[in-house]
């Protein structure tokens, strides 16, 4: 029986190894690559086809959620179960937006990470269970008072511009380290103010930080 493809995306080695370790313990399963960021797992992609990818969100270079965005449409196939120690209700919804299938805190990957997989492998929607309560209530508060469910759509362009928005750098700053116009980045701190419904730049940096919403370069 041919083994079931999984690809490792964590920037440390011993987190790596651990996962590779409870991997073995499961049946019919084979781990075929790893990589330490996001540019260097693109450049893996490229050359090797798994059938899930396990994947961190805080990395160097591109992080999961930013990787996600870009192998979303290339690898519409691939399933991807994210492994992070961000536990906020904000960070499940973003990454599962994103197109993610599961999301499973590190934490809990001694005993949930091989339950995650078989789950996720059945085209079934894996959720940490310390996570599972509130996301639950989130989506049925959401439903029955017949308001979206709490994630906001961002492009790649526009987390960039937020993530220096919250870091206060100004429109002159980030035109020149995102190599684009001042216009340009003014442009998409307007779109950023219109989206969160933010009458001003201070407000916007207290919810986004209130709520965990910036991801991890």
């Amino acid at each position: 029986m041919e083994s079931y493809k999984i690809m490792i995306a964590d920037d440390h080695a011993l987190i790596r190894q651990g996962i590779k370790s409870i991997i073995r313990q499961g049946e019919g399963l084979e781990v075929i690559g790893e990589a330490a960021d996001g540019e260097a797992l693109l450049e893996l992609l490229k050359h090797n086809t798994p059938e899930m990818l396990i994947l961190d969100i805080s990395m160097p270079k591109l992080n999961g959620l930013e990787v996600l965005d870009l192998i979303h449409e290339s690898h519409p196939e691939l399933k991807v179960l994210i492994l992070t120690m961000h536990g906020n209700s904000q960070y499940f919804f973003h990454a599962i937006s994103a197109g993610a299938h599961g999301y499973l805190l590190k934490d809990e990957s001694d005993t949930e990470l091989l339950p995650a997989i078989e789950t996720v492998r059945k085209n079934q929607t894996y959720v940490s269970p310390h996570l599972a309560s509130e996301v639950t209530n989130q989506m049925t508060s959401a439903y029955r008072d017949k308001k979206e469910i709490p994630v906001i759509q961002l492009t790649l362009r526009e987390k960039q511009v937020l993530r220096l928005v919250v870091k206060g750098q100004t429109s002159k700053q980030m035109a020149e380290v995102l190599c684009l116009s001042p216009r340009t980045v003014d442009h998409h701190r307007a779109r950023l103010l219109k989206k969160f419904k933010m009458k001003n730049t201070v407000d916007l940096v207290n919810y986004v930080l209130q709520n965990s919403i910036v991801m991890p370069e």
